[in-house]
C-alpha cells in the first residue's frame, strides 16, 4: 500500500541571490547556490498527524511547496497519495488542501464567497457548494461572519478560513505550513482542537512547526530537520526516549567556551560537554546541583558567566544535542 506522502532523495537547490549593483566579467566559478533540501526520505502513512519539526531555515516549508506543487524539486521523488507531483501536478492539487503560513484570502470578497469561489476553482456547482462552505463555517466556528469582509476578521479566524478553503473539495491530505504563526495564545489552542478534530475523522494531515510543543501535542510523528537533513524521526515519547539523559545546563559566557570544555568535562557527574562559539553545555544527572562547579570552572579559565539555563530531557534537548542550537536560533 502507497503512502500519503512518499519523498526519495528529495534535494532542491536555489539560485544565489543576485549581488545588486555588480558589474563586470562574470565568476569563471558559478554560485552553487542556496541548498534547501538535501537527500530528504519521508514517509507519511495514510490517516497520520505528521509533524514537521525545525528552525526557520531548515527546509520545512520547500519541502511543503514541493508537496503541493508549488517548487520543483531539484532531484529527488515526491508522491501524493500515489500520485508523482512533478509528472501529474493537477492531479496532485485536487488531492491535497493548503493552509498556508499566513492567511491569503480574497480581499475583495466576504467570507462565504471566499470558499464558493474556491470551490468553483476545483468544478464544484454552488448548489453543492454553498451547503458545504456553510457547514464548514458552522463546523469551524464563524458561521456568523459569512458575509463579513475578511479584514473584519480576527488573526484565528482568519485562520480558520484557511482551513475551511482547503477543505472545501475534501482533499485526502491536508497540509499546514506553521498554521500557528502570529496567533496568541488562546487561538493556538483553538486551533489545535480543531486539528485534533480533523485527525480523528482520519484525514491525513501534515503540519510544519517551529513550536516544540505543538509538535509534541498535536503529531503522531516528528520528523526534526534541519539544514535541509532529516535528523530524527519517531513518535514523541519515542524522541524524548532518545533525547540525552539528565539535565541539561548551558552557560553563556563571556568568551569563547572552548577553553572551559575541558575542565568541565571533568567534573564529577557530567557525562557530556559541547562547546560552540560562548555558549557551554553540560549534560548532567545531577540536575542544577552542578552549576557551582561549572561556574568554578569558567572563572577558572578566566570567563565569566553572563546567563544560566537549565532544561530536563525533552524534544529540545534532543534537538539541541542533534543540531548543537536551539530551535528558534
Amino acid at each position: 500500500m502507497h503512502g500519503a506522502i512518499e519523498t526519495v532523495g528529495l534535494r532542491k537547490v536555489y539560485p544565489a541571490p543576485k549581488v545588486p549593483g555588480r558589474r563586470g566579467p562574470k565568476p569563471a566559478q558559478p554560485s552553487p547556490g542556496v541548498l534547501a533540501l538535501d537527500g530528504l526520505d519521508l514517509r507519511v502513512e495514510p490517516g497520520e498527524f505528521f509533524g514537521l519539526l525545525g528552525p526557520n531555515g531548515a527546509g520545512k516549508t520547500t519541502t511543503i511547496g514541493i508537496l503541493t506543487t508549488r517548487v520543483r524539486a531539484t532531484a529527488g521523488e515526491a508522491r501524493v497519495d500515489g500520485v508523482e507531483v512533478s509528472a501529474r501536478p493537477v492531479e496532485v492539487r485536487r488531492r491535497i488542501g493548503v493552509v498556508p503560513q499566513r492567511p491569503n484570502p480574497d480581499r475583495a470578497l466576504n467570507v462565504l464567497d471566499n470558499l464558493l469561489f474556491h470551490a468553483a476553482y476545483f468544478g464544484i456547482a454552488r448548489s453543492t457548494a454553498e451547503p458545504r462552505a456553510r457547514g464548514l463555517m458552522e463546523r469551524l466556528g464563524f458561521a456568523d461572519k459569512a458575509l463579513a469582509k475578511t479584514d473584519a476578521l480576527s488573526g484565528g479566524q482568519q485562520q480558520r478560513l484557511m482551513i475551511a478553503r482547503a477543505l472545501i473539495h475534501e482533499p485526502r491530505v491536508l497540509f499546514l505550513d506553521e498554521p500557528t504563526v502570529g496567533l496568541d495564545p488562546a487561538a493556538r489552542l483553538e486551533l489545535w482542537a480543531i486539528l485534533r478534530e480533523l485527525h480523528a475523522q482520519g484525514r491525513t494531515i501534515v503540519m510544519t512547526t517551529h513550536y516544540m510543543e505543538e509538535a509534541d501535542q498535536l503529531a503522531d510523528r516528528i520528523a526534526i530537520v534541519d539544514r535541509g537533513r532529516l535528523l530524527a524521526l519517531d513518535t514523541p515519547a519515542g524522541l524524548r526516549a532518545t533525547a540525552p539523559g539528565g539535565t541539561l545546563i548551558e552557560l553563556s559566557l563571556d568568551g569563547d567556551a572552548e577553553t572551559v570544555a575541558a575542565a568541565a568535562q571533568a567534573l564529577d557527574g557530567v557525562d557530556r560537554v559541547e562547546a560552540r562559539g560562548a555558549v557551554l553545555r553540560a549534560f548532567t544527572p545531577r540536575g542544577g546541583d552542578l552549576i557551582p562547579a561549572l561556574i568554578a570552572a569558567a572563572e577558572a579559565h578566566g570567563r565569566a558567566v553572563k546567563d544560566i539555563s537549565l532544561a530536563r530531557p525533552s524534544l529540545e534537548t534532543l534537538f539541541i544535542s542533534l543540531t548543537g542550537r536551539k530551535l528558534d536560533a
